[in-house]
């Protein structure tokens, strides 16, 4: 196991990929969530969360497309682990950021992949221990990006991202 942070904070994914990948320079909260969570600049470990609903994973894969940023299939990305770590440098209440997206944010950098080390998460900041298993996938997990009624364009660009014809519903 790597020396990593004993604080972490969990992130649902695939946003916690997109940390560690090194594409996210910030991670929207909001101020009382920062203050309740005892969130301050320093290294942390980044959770990965256990839970993840398909209206969050479509909105969150959107998002990281608008950003230029091919989010992986569900299966790829583990949840209910420790998955690197990185630093927070700041908190801020305004960016220009196109990553800013909220009332406040966490600004990151130098993030370390590691290889995932089941966990249980908390909320704010947390001190973690290994520990259980790795989330299993949800049924929704293994349909994603299927061909549906159109098989045959699939077969013709297997490999073409997933596109939206319109956003999808911001889910909370």
């Amino acid at each position: 196991m790597q020396n990593l942070p004993h604080l972490a904070l969990s992130v649902r994914q695939p946003s916690a990929w997109a940390i560690i990948a090194g594409h996210k320079p910030i991670e929207n909260r909001t101020m009382g969530s920062i203050r309740a969570g005892r969130m301050v600049p320093g290294r942390i470990a980044i959770h990965a969360s256990a839970g993840l609903k398909e209206d969050e994973f479509r909105y969150l894969h959107w998002r990281l497309d608008k950003h230029g940023v091919r989010c992986p299939n569900p299966l790829d990305l583990p949840r209910g682990c420790i998955i690197g770590s990185v630093t927070v440098t700041g908190i801020i209440t305004d960016s220009s950021s196109t990553w800013f997206g909220g009332v406040a944010g966490l600004t990151l950098s130098d993030p370390e992949p590691c290889d995932p080390i089941p966990c249980p998460g908390a909320l704010g900041y947390f001190e973690w221990a290994a520990g259980g298993r790795i989330a299993p996938p949800a049924k929704w997990m293994t349909r994603w990006g299927t061909p549906s009624a159109d098989k045959a364009s699939h077969d013709l660009f297997p490999d073409a991202p997933i596109r939206f014809e319109k956003p999808p519903r911001k889910p909370w």
